[in-house]
């Protein structure tokens, strides 16, 4: 855990925050596009995996600069 905060904080300071931070956002928005992609154009009676996606895909797009500003207001 110790690791990664320090990586963490490691990119919060270098000036590669936001371009960290698009990209777990590029990957997130893809995700939940395929999870949204697979729901509706799918017949499959479980929806398990999109439902996972479109939740990942949220995930991974939200919290990367909610934890960049919580390290740069705590450090």
């Amino acid at each position: 855990m110790d690791e990664a905060l320090e990586a963490a904080e490691a990119i919060a300071d270098s000036e590669l925050e936001g371009a960290v931070v698009w990209v777990f956002r590029v990957i997130g928005i893809l995700a939940a596009l395929a999870g949204i992609g697979l729901w509706l154009f799918t017949q499959s009676g479980l929806l398990w995996l999109p439902a996972i996606l479109i939740a990942v895909g949220i995930l991974l797009a939200v919290i990367p600069g909610i934890l960049l500003e919580l390290i740069d207001v705590f450090a």
